[in-house]
């Protein structure tokens, strides 16, 4: 798509790039795909059922990491422990009465997310 709103002739390169096909590495992709959301934003996701919570105590670039490595271990002993796990209803009503906020990754197909805390909103 040009600036303008139309689409480039038949001949002529797309110019923008496929999250799979983002040159940059793990890191800087995890970066890339992180930032502060609210709820409202992630309620669609979590009706899709791909909305992954890390426990506070985790850092969020390090669960991304192991899921895009495709660290097996790790993520079962997140998910055995209750560090990693997918939020249900009581988890969506509380964030959605309380307006919440949240940093969140997307590590396809899955989005990860942190509550933010008070004073961080």
């Amino acid at each position: 798509m040009h600036e303008d709103g139309m689409a480039p002739d038949s001949g002529e390169k797309m110019r923008y790039g496929l999250l799979g096909d983002d040159p940059l590495n793990e890191a800087e992709k995890l970066e890339k795909y992180s930032g502060t959301v609210d709820w409202q934003y992630l309620k669609t996701h979590f009706e899709k059922g791909v909305l992954l919570y890390v426990d506070a105590s985790l850092q969020l670039a390090e669960v991304g990491k192991a899921i895009a490595v495709d660290d097996r271990s790790q993520v079962d002993r997140l998910l055995k422990t209750g560090d990693l796990l997918k939020p249900g209803h009581p988890h969506a009503e509380y964030w959605e009465s309380t307006q919440a906020k949240f940093t969140a990754m997307v590590v396809s197909p899955f989005i990860l997310i942190q509550p933010l805390e008070e004073e961080n909103r």
